[in-house]
């Protein structure tokens, strides 16, 4: 290990090579529980393209692993350390490089959060629609290598509808462009897509041209109570069917809205089932809530609230951002599941999911982009309590079997990593996985790139 420390060393400032036991502790791992991380024998932080291109040819000649890394946000373990490995954070490649009006493109390095890109890119009346909850904190690097969603899903969609051409460290150092900055273009394989999603098992992205929209109007929100899980789905099924295209459709159970009170202290209705946020930012929103609260009353809510004002709006937005940290604060620990069913589907889902909470007497809060069936069952547990620790583990796979056997799939957003590699088998089945492996050989054939992710 002395060697592969020179090594680095020798195109890396001082500052940028980090071996002390402590400090590699807090980088080795992300924020998923049940999750093993090993113990990594360096952490480097690159500023430049090149430095990103020695570390690789460096642990290529010394087969050391390497475990690409932004700000550890995951909830799937992707960033956690293996045993003997160069955690490589991104962090440090934080500059927005262009912003484009004519173009609607932004050109940014890896380390750039999500936020700062999208007030960056609003200054010039444009809009970057991929908003993670974790938005704040996470990176645009992560967010390419687990695809990430958000809340504007349902009619925005996805990060990798955004990411237009890449810049990306191959496993033996050399630099891959792959994409392009035009609106259209279908040269070649789409290389840029293969690049969204693989956690960093196939190479490192250190640059990222995404494309940008038009920045719509500030959105207005309702929120609906419902009597049931299931009535909230039911609205969800009939404004869809409806034709609306809400700009987010969220969903929050009874045990989730208490847990945001609790932490936010911000009153939201604890008596109700399920509360259903729909928003619309079109330039003339009150038709479309009127239409929306007419189906959600249609549905069986017991009320109906629109927002006044786009602050009002944002307040339950901010409610629903809290949801999963708050759910975190009512046992200590929490496995947040991810799994996304087709909408028709969202109501038995759910239902599901209530019965294992009560097989395992746990508490299981769910909240949703229920506009596109994206749910995030969220088990609450003492990892101090043993047995707790294992009901939880056991009603995680019971979910996931359940959104793979109402046609779903086991992540929606937040990647595979080391928490679903076994259920990521079951969902691909063994032609579909031999592909991957040997795409995965094609682009890394030692097999050093983010080893034991995925499968």
């Amino acid at each position: 290990m002395s060697e592969l420390i020179e090594r680095l060393r020798e195109e890396l400032p001082a500052d940028a090579v980090l071996t002390d036991p402590d400090i590699l502790g807090t980088y080795a791992h992300d924020m998923a529980s049940f999750c093993a991380a090993g113990a990594p024998a360096a952490v480097v932080l690159p500023r430049t393209v090149e430095q990103v291109q020695h570390v690789m040819r460096t642990a290529q000649a010394q087969h050391v692993p390497v475990v690409p890394q932004g700000a550890r946000t995951g909830l799937s373990g992707a960033a956690n350390a293996t045993d003997g490995c160069v955690l490589l954070s991104l962090v440090r490649m934080d500059r927005i490089l262009e912003i484009n009006p004519v173009d609607r493109i932004a050109v940014v390095e890896p380390g750039v959060v999500n936020a700062t890109l999208s007030r960056a890119v609003n200054e010039h009346g444009l809009f970057y629609p991929p908003d993670p909850s974790s938005w704040e904190e996470c990176t645009i690097g992560g967010n390419i290598g687990t695809a990430s969603g958000g809340l504007c899903c349902v009619k925005y969609g996805v990060t990798a509808e955004y990411v237009l051409g890449l810049d990306v460290v191959l496993a033996d150092g050399r630099l891959l462009s792959t994409g392009r900055r035009t609106a259209k273009g279908v040269a070649g394989y789409d290389l840029t897509r293969l690049f969204v999603g693989p956690e960093g098992s196939l190479g490192i992205v250190v640059r990222a041209t995404l494309a940008l929209k038009a920045e719509p109007p500030q959105q207005l929100a309702l929120a609906a109570e419902f009597p049931s899980a299931e009535a909230a789905c039911d609205a969800v099924c009939r404004i869809m069917e409806a034709g609306h295209t809400p700009s987010l459709l969220e969903l929050m159970d009874r045990t989730t809205l208490r847990a945001v009170n609790a932490m936010t202290k911000m009153g939201l209705p604890e008596t109700t089932e399920a509360l259903l946020l729909a928003a619309f930012d079109t330039p003339d929103p009150a038709p479309q809530l009127e239409a929306v609260g007419a189906l959600c009353e249609a549905a069986g809510a017991s009320e109906v609230v629109p927002a006044d004002t786009h602050a009002e709006s944002e307040l339950l937005l901010q409610a629903r951002r809290s949801a999963l940290v708050a759910l975190e604060q009512v046992k200590g620990t929490t496995m947040i599941d991810d799994v996304c069913v087709p909408r028709s589907r969202l109501s038995a889902m759910l239902r599901g999911t209530a019965e294992i909470a009560a097989k395992y007497d746990l508490t299981i809060g769910v909240c949703a982009h229920a506009g596109d069936g994206n749910t995030h069952p969220t088990v609450c547990f003492d990892a101090g309590d043993e047995d707790e620790s294992r009901r939880a583990r056991l009603s995680f796979d019971e979910i996931m079997s359940l959104g793979l056997r109402l046609g779903g799939t086991i992540t929606g957003e937040h990647g595979v990593g080391v928490l679903k590699k076994t259920w990521l088998a079951e969902e691909l089945g063994p032609v579909s996985l031999e592909l991957h492996r040997a795409i995965k050989a094609a682009f890394d054939p030692t097999g050093i790139l983010n080893p034991g992710k995925l499968f």
